[in-house]
């Protein structure tokens, strides 16, 4: 298969009839020939290969070469969409395969039949726009092939009638359900299974490695490859699922399937809309005992006296829906469903009340409208290795960020993955010449009073000479918003007409369309732009960075896991936080140079760069830029010319 691959790497590329600027590449075919040799020996592989280098044309031409059935696991249902509708057809083109492809998303990416007609049934509408959605989902049910919600762009993705006629695993009714032989969630599996290649994404995987729901299980046996593109997010991904989470949220849920299934099959028995109305308040009486968001340990409820008695009637609450639904479970599917979800939630419940599990942390998740009880392990390694070995498959793991100069034995030790091969390429991009890494002089210390004020000052010459053209990024919301608030006023007094944006005024998608269109906008974000966004050309130039992303220390999950190590005599801001906060910073700065003709300013405003001794490990893992502190440098390299013009 190398020489295979080798040709379709090399000047005669079959792929150069297919995309227009194809141009070979050292790293991308040492890539693929990396590639083409785990899958031959079914080995694991985990690979680094910096922005430009290609890397989703290096894992799928030898995928595609070597047979066999592939799953292709992606971090966004975004990038899911374009492998499935773009990059997977050319490539197949290309090679003249004849592999046929699938695309496998979650189930509540898709219209249930059996909810929809519920819901229109029940008539319990909060808003007109509800009822103008219900009206376009029930059309497009009828004439899509697929169902998948992607598909109706008149309906936005995040309107909430989705919720009330897609299902979840709790209130499926399998194979008791009247539409379940037109189920397109059931079309996606069977599609799925007949197709060589089947596209996923990370929540998707691991939401079916551990509950065996979503049809990735069934797809494992016959597979030979699977890949995880996008693969520094699955640490993240795999706590959450192999953890367990109970929500409000699903308590709302439940009382609300229970309401609807009574009024249809239980109208004669009174007691049970009265149960769902008290569950209904005890969940959302516990939200309220907690006046702001965030994330805090399982022990901090101690100092919420109305805590104690509002868990408590929650759980009595659940109790006695559960019983009740227990004595009218046989009148219909539906509301058998309702009491095995009432069971399980019970259980749930119960088991996080209960206290402290060996390995395990408990910790709370407070949202606007939503409370999360959750329990995460504090290691995921042996949980990940499990899964994988033993196998006769080969598992690829790659991203342009898993590596600490180069080494990636933090990522290999927290996934479990010791005896993978491991290769780095760096980015073909000359960011010699086409970038500068400017981190400015006389900032405060992060955590002082007037640090975001500082860092907007000092970004004020940068963006006039730049002209906007900016991507300014925040580790936090509050700094993003108070940073924004300065530079209103300041974009005012100056009298600028760059367009000043902010994460939240629109969907990602959106403001990066307006972004585009600018060419000289200004746009402020948080984690949603760190990572997965891609603007190519001038329109930008900058990218600042307020401070290193070091995760919060007081993040339960952190301090767990940070206790843990030092516990066990290891040094643990060397081995897991500074790790994870360089990754984290080698997503932010990849969103500057996007091509060969770009060019523009890295801006980290974080004086520990400079003043701290592990400042020199995170630059150094950093793309090679010229880096100065000297703010004349950084406007004069804006008033040369680019390279192409």
């Amino acid at each position: 298969m190398s020489l295979e691959v080798e040709r379709f790497f090399s000047e005669q590329s079959p792929l150069s009839q297919q995309v227009a600027l194809f141009r070979p590449r050292a790293q991308q075919r040492e890539m693929a020939l990396a590639v083409a040799e785990a899958i031959h020996d079914n080995a694991m592989l985990v690979v680094e290969a910096g922005t430009g280098t290609g890397k989703t044309f290096a894992y799928l031409v030898p995928a595609l070469l070597a047979g066999g059935k592939v799953i292709i696991s992606t971090g966004t249902k975004n990038l899911q969409d374009q492998l499935f509708q773009k990059d997977l057809p050319m490539v197949r083109d290309a090679l003249k395969a004849p592999v046929s492809v699938a695309l496998l998303k979650g189930r509540a990416n898709y219209v249930c039949h059996y909810h929809l007609a519920r819901t229109e049934s029940d008539g319990m509408f909060k808003t007109r726009e509800d009822i103008r959605h219900l009206g376009k989902i029930k059309n497009y049910a009828k004439v899509s092939g697929s169902g998948d919600k992607s598909g109706l762009a008149d309906v936005p993705e995040n309107a909430p009638i989705w919720m009330q006629v897609t299902s979840t695993r709790d209130n499926c009714l399998g194979q008791e359900c009247p539409s379940h032989k037109d189920c397109f969630v059931l079309k996606a599996r069977t599609e799925a299974m007949k197709a060589d290649i089947v596209v996923v994404n990370h929540h998707l995987f691991f939401a079916d490695v551990m509950l065996r729901d979503e049809g990735v299980a069934e797809l494992l046996p016959a597979c030979n490859t699977v890949i995880f593109d996008e693969a520094h997010q699955l640490p993240e991904t795999a706590s959450m699922f192999f953890g367990e989470t109970l929500s409000t949220t699903l308590l709302l849920d439940l009382a609300r399937d229970t309401r609807i299934e009574a009024a249809v099959s239980a109208k004669d028995f009174a007691p049970l809309p009265k149960a769902c109305d008290n569950l209904d308040k005890a969940a959302r009486d516990l939200r309220l005992v907690f006046k702001k968001e965030g994330r805090f340990p399982a022990s901090a409820t101690d100092n919420f006296k109305e805590w104690p008695e509002a868990l408590k009637t929650l759980g009595d609450k659940l109790v006695q829906l559960n019983s009740m639904l227990e004595k009218q479970a046989e009148r219909s599917e539906g509301l058998e469903n309702c009491w095995q979800r009432s069971q399980a939630l019970a259980h749930q419940l119960k088991q996080w009340q209960d206290g402290d599990i060996p390995d395990k942390v408990r910790w709370l998740e407070v949202f606007h409208h939503s409370l999360q009880l959750n329990t995460t392990p504090l290691s995921i390694a042996d949980i990940f290795e499990k899964q994988i070995v033993g196998s006769a498959r080969a598992w690829i793991f790659t991203s342009a960020t898993l590596a600490v100069k180069q080494n990636f034995s933090h990522y290999q030790s927290e996934m479990g993955l010791l005896n993978a091969r491991t290769a780095c390429w760096d980015s073909p991009f000359d960011y010699s010449t086409q970038a500068l890494l400017y981190v400015p002089q006389n900032l405060p210390e992060p955590n002082t009073e007037g640090y975001t004020e500082a860092v907007v000052h000092a970004t004020i010459p940068i963006l006039e000479a730049s002209k906007g053209r900016a991507f300014m990024l925040f580790t936090s919301l509050r700094a993003m918003q108070k940073a924004y608030d300065i530079l209103q006023a300041e974009f005012d007094r100056r009298g600028w007409k760059y367009p000043l944006m902010l994460q939240g005024e629109g969907s990602r998608n959106d403001l990066l369309t307006r972004f585009r269109e600018h060419g000289n906008a200004v746009l402020l974000g948080s984690q949603s732009f760190w990572e997965g966004v891609d603007v190519r050309g001038e329109a930008l130039s900058l990218v600042m960075i307020d401070k290193l992303p070091f995760a919060p220390p007081d993040d339960p999950v952190l301090a767990a896991r940070i206790a843990l190590i030092s516990s066990q005599g290891r040094n643990a801001f060397m081995e897991y936080q500074l790790p994870r906060a360089i990754i984290n910073l080698k997503q932010g700065a990849g969103r500057l140079i996007r091509d060969e003709s770009d060019r523009g300013v890295l801006m980290i405003c974080d004086p520990r760069l400079i003043t701290k001794h592990y400042g020199k490990r995170i630059w150094q893992s950093l793309p090679p830029m010229k880096r100065t502190r000297d703010e004349a440098e950084v406007i004069s390299f804006f008033l040369q010319p680019s390279q192409d013009t």
